[in-house]
């Protein structure tokens, strides 16, 4: 899946309060702390992903998680 088409999904699942969110996750994407899952995640697995990331201030430790979520054999 193209980055854009995962970024779209991933920002209909950040309310626009939770901007810094998103921000840090297209910044993330952008320096390579983060990549796109090598399989296709279901809509219910990204959503739960993503919550969990809400739940915490956007950091290291908290995009690390979000990281070993989209793509369980990255090392962060």
């Amino acid at each position: 899946m193209p980055l854009s088409a995962l970024l779209a999904r991933i920002r209909r699942l950040v309310p626009r309060s939770d901007d810094q969110h998103y921000d840090e996750i297209v910044r993330s994407f952008g320096v390579g702390t983060l990549r796109p899952p090598p399989t296709p995640m279901s809509d219910r697995e990204l959503a739960q992903a993503i919550a969990e990331f809400l739940k915490e201030r956007p950091s290291g430790e908290s995009v690390a998680a979000l990281g070993r979520r989209l793509d369980p054999s990255y090392p962060l």
